[in-house]
């Protein structure tokens, strides 16, 4: 049922579900193709094509920590080890097979998501007992176990690096990837299951007594926001040598403050925020040992005077927007003509 529709009330250009479906998904094609346009005809530089595959990957990290944090409102600070997991499952996938590139990478992207599920599922269970700053320290406790177990392991290199990776991880499959998270996660927090973890976020006692299993969706979120970390550190891993030291605790707090910067239950905030946070270091680089300074005071700044960050709870929808525009220039037309009369 679509509701009574009142009278007077213009008609909507995308009223149903599938037509917003399909307009999200052509400009995010014409959006890729315009990318890969401006890369291809060497518009892009080589520096700025990685600076954008950078910022892909950290929105897909901020964006699925989100899901935990934001949504479903508890605090894991583990999220770099799900990263380390997916990296370096996609990574030996990679030197280990022989396919061509075009197939060979989104099967190793999506073998390093897999890899992180199950890890989340692992963790999640017994960790998810827990909540608030016990939820916190046990998860950071189990991304430290990751890391130094990567480090001392034979076939990821250990301490000196997993080297010799092929260097897939372009805009297109950046963008792509992208994509797929935040439909991914918008949807699943637009359906019933969404609905049953944002009701956990705000009132977990009473969810249980409303008859939600508390502890399945509790972990079903934490190893989906898990998986996307898995699918960014796929990612992260054809750009660069694999350092175990880059999946220490201070990547995981980076990847938090970009969910709290950007505002806990908004995508759009982690996009903005996941952005604004790569591009800012790059810009700053001039400033040399006072770069660090104004890019701590740029975000004490944000959180004085918008500690809900930049944009709370709220979401952009593209087929809202467009209706909104219509609506006003409509409104705007009608208003001429009365005037007009």
């Amino acid at each position: 049922m679509g509701g009574v529709k009142k009278i007077g009330e213009p008609k909507r250009l995308f009223s149903s579900t599938w037509s917003r479906y399909l307009l999200n998904v052509l400009s995010a094609a014409l959006l890729c193709l315009a990318l890969v346009y401006l890369s291809v005809s060497r518009a892009i530089t080589p520096y700025t094509s990685s600076l954008i595959v950078q910022i892909g990957y950290n929105i897909i990290l901020a964006v699925s920590l989100n899901l935990a944090a934001g949504f479903l409102g508890q605090l894991p600070l583990g999220h770099a080890g799900f990263m380390s997991v997916g990296a370096y499952a996609a990574a030996l996938f990679t030197k280990s097979m022989d396919l061509p590139a075009m197939l060979e990478f989104p099967i190793a992207i999506a073998l390093g998501g897999v890899v992180a599920f199950l890890f989340g599922i692992v963790i999640g269970l017994p960790a998810l007992r827990l909540r608030g700053d016990y939820l916190a320290i046990i998860t950071l406790g189990f991304a430290e176990i990751i890391r130094v177990i990567i480090n001392n392991l034979e076939f990821t290199g250990g301490a000196i690096g997993l080297r010799g990776i092929p260097r897939h991880s372009t805009i297109a499959w950046s963008f792509v990837w992208v994509f797929v998270t935040i439909y991914a996660i918008s949807t699943l927090i637009r359906s019933r299951h969404g609905r049953a973890i944002l009701s956990i976020r705000e009132d977990e006692i009473a969810a249980e007594a409303s008859g939600i299993s508390t502890t399945y969706y509790k972990v079903i979120a934490f190893a989906i926001s898990a998986a996307f970390a898995g699918v960014a550190g796929g990612l992260y891993a054809h750009t660069t040598i694999l350092l175990p030291s880059n999946f220490g605790f201070m990547k995981s707090a980076e990847i938090l403050v970009m969910v709290v910067l950007g505002g806990l239950g908004s995508i759009l905030g982690s996009v903005i925020s996941a952005t604004v946070l790569t591009i800012l270091p790059e810009l700053l680089r001039g400033f040399k040992e006072y770069r660090m300074i104004v890019y701590a005071l740029v975000l004490i700044l944000v959180m004085i005077f918008k500690p809900s960050g930049l944009c709370g709870r709220y979401d952009f929808s593209l087929g809202s927007g467009i209706d909104r525009v219509f609506a006003a220039i409509r409104a705007k037309i009608l208003g001429k003509g009365g005037n007009a009369k």
